[in-house]
């Protein structure tokens, strides 16, 4: 104001005291003014402090939704298992009762005998596993205090935890391993009942072949038989040969769609089994790779042996013999490890050798 005129320093003082006097009577109550001081500290809460990411506010957007998730399947994971044991038996009986009547006469002696080997093996392998994936515990934290070595605290269970181990909401548990929660085995999968997950998607994936590949002409006939229109009156069907068709139609459409969506699953964590990493720690190991990318650094997973030596761990295979007693047919063995600790940066030499 010093340079201002002094003719002009008693109109400033007056549009002062005026702008004063306007700012006071609008000024909200207390009670409005207290929460909206609440709002802009919620609102400056999400990006407060550099551990503040993306994904802390998208978990915190969507914690609604994700609460919803994991009430529906902590309440129907039992509706869930009754669901896939009802559809494989199914088309077990469609298997029995209908197609094998009507290739009896029609394969060789020879390829009948194949037939029913390799189908009543792929019952057992699936029956087997799925029983095995949902009824073996996933592998839980010691409630009892011990001298295992730990990486961190979980926040809910308030428990040291190690190394690959991580809090499932829905079991409210902290779990060995952690891959996921299946809703369709109303279990989750970790460390003790990983192999039978995957066993379990890889013989689901082989019978739905099985049944796609072998069944194609069964499907085509009954499919013509039902909606193909003729120029001359269509040959009447009896109520057996209608039910018949309907049978294969809903197996090849049913076998289809669950061996396509099972195969891309079997596909996946196939891939991650090779990687020596699990679901979770897919997507720690591609923030660790982003952020010692930026820092000019190269991140290598700790527990990644080697495809070969992954694949060797992950089936528990220690000797030539069990890649046919542990893989080929039913095993319950257990695990390699206990799950508490895990072997990081090993040297060249195989951790089992054969």
């Amino acid at each position: 104001m010093r340079w201002c005129p002094i003719s002009m320093l008693p109109l400033l003082r007056c549009v002062r005291i005026w702008s004063c006097t306007r700012r006071g009577r609008s000024r909200l109550p207390l009670s409005i003014r207290e929460i909206l001081a609440y709002m802009r500290v919620l609102v400056k809460s999400l990006y407060f402090n550099s551990l503040t990411d993306s994904d802390v506010v998208f978990d915190s957007v969507f914690e609604p939704a994700f609460w919803t998730v994991e009430f529906v399947t902590r309440r129907f994971g039992k509706v869930f298992i009754c669901l896939v044991v009802i559809l494989t038996s199914s088309i077990i009986a469609i298997a029995y009762f209908v197609l094998l009547p009507l290739v009896l006469n029609v394969y060789s002696p020879a390829w009948m005998a194949w037939h029913l080997c390799y189908g009543n093996w792929i019952i057992v392998m699936i029956a087997f596993h799925y029983y095995k994936a949902a009824k073996t515990s996933p592998g839980y934290l010691p409630s009892e205090k011990n001298a295992n070595p730990f990486v961190s605290v979980c926040k809910k269970c308030i428990m040291p935890k190690p190394a690959r181990a991580h809090h499932c909401g829905i079991c409210n548990r902290c779990i060995l391993k952690m891959d996921h929660h299946c809703p369709w085995l109303n279990n989750c999968i970790g460390h003790l009942n990983h192999r039978y997950f995957f066993s379990y998607c890889l013989f689901m994936t082989l019978g739905c072949l099985y049944c796609i590949i072998s069944g194609r002409h069964l499907f085509l006939d009954a499919y013509n038989a039902l909606e193909t229109k003729y120029q001359t009156p269509a040959p009447t069907l009896t109520f057996r040969d209608k039910m018949i068709n309907k049978s294969i139609i809903f197996m090849y459409v049913l076998t289809s769609t669950v061996g396509v969506a099972i195969g891309a699953l079997t596909f996946w964590h196939g891939v991650l089994i090779t990687k020596g990493e699990t679901s979770i720690e897919r997507h720690i190991n591609g923030k660790e790779t982003k952020r010692m990318a930026a820092r000019g650094k190269i991140y290598k997973n700790p527990y990644n042996h080697g495809k070969l030596n992954n694949w060797k761990l992950f089936l528990g295979v220690e000797k030539r013999s069990h890649w046919v007693t542990r893989v080929i047919l039913p095993s319950g063995h257990s695990p390699h490890g206990d799950g508490m600790t895990w072997e990081s940066f090993p040297p060249k030499k195989d951790p089992i050798p054969v």
